[in-house]
């Protein structure tokens, strides 16, 4: 049963993305938006060229301690040992190894996270010696960067070099993004360069609006989950 409006639960960007057309569908008891005016069509064509997402809504948590590595995989996670690293799962979601001691579970794309789930449920002060969880949810906001001109674009707001032959697959840069302290996650989806942010849920609004404005150069655009749906289901029908 649907939630009703006023009962979801709302990104801070929420009244942003309204203000840009976005209209909602519950998920995971969040109003997230869907799309923003566009056909199915012109949204993917969005998407492909330049677009930004708020991803928000969608399960995230993180650990920190000397012993994440071992608790992770006795939960059926599975992260190498080098730091700067996103390690894809097999449910979709990624473990990003932000340091030898810290990690950031991401759900995938479509907002599926049953990882997060077990490791939530499986996560206790008692039973996790070594290993803290930590709230990422409630305390940092997820953009998703999408589209070929989408590292041209950072380029203007990020002195780190995220250049595709730079910054390969996977990679995680931990830096300055319009002045703000933003974990920069590469994971294309198929053919399409995409770029995670991760900052402080209270600067939500300021890298909204500040990489909006560095997009405008390429018509770049806000983008919905029906956008990032198709590239999925484009991204599996090639592969």
């Amino acid at each position: 049963m649907a939630i009703p409006a006023e009962e979801r639960r709302r990104s801070p960007l929420y009244r942003a993305l309204e203000a840009h057309g976005a209209r909602f569908e519950p998920l995971g008891g969040f109003a997230v938006a869907t799309e923003f005016g566009r056909d199915a069509a012109a949204e993917a064509a969005q998407a492909e060229s330049l677009g930004l997402a708020d991803l928000t809504p969608f399960p995230r948590i993180g650990f920190k301690g000397w012993n994440i590595g071992p608790w992770l995989a006795g939960n059926g996670a599975e992260m190498g040992e080098a730091s700067n690293r996103a390690y894809p799962q097999a449910d979709g979601s990624r473990i990003a190894r932000l340091a030898p001691g810290e990690a950031l579970v991401l759900a995938d794309r479509s907002g599926a996270g049953p990882l997060i789930q077990t490791l939530d449920g499986a996560w206790s002060m008692a039973e996790a010696d070594g290993c803290f969880r930590v709230r990422r949810d409630e305390t940092s906001c997820w953009l998703l960067l999408t589209g070929t001109h989408a590292s041209s674009m950072l380029a203007k707001v990020c002195a780190v070099d995220l250049r595709l032959q730079a910054f390969a697959a996977d990679a995680i840069a931990q830096t300055n993004v319009a002045r703000l302290n933003v974990i920069v996650i590469r994971g294309d989806i198929g053919q399409v360069p995409a770029f995670d942010l991760i900052t402080d849920i209270a600067s939500a609004v300021y890298l909204w609006g500040a990489l909006l404005d560095a997009m405008a150069e390429y018509d770049g655009a806000p983008i919905g989950l029906a956008a990032i749906r198709s590239l999925l289901d484009g991204s599996e029908s090639s592969s």
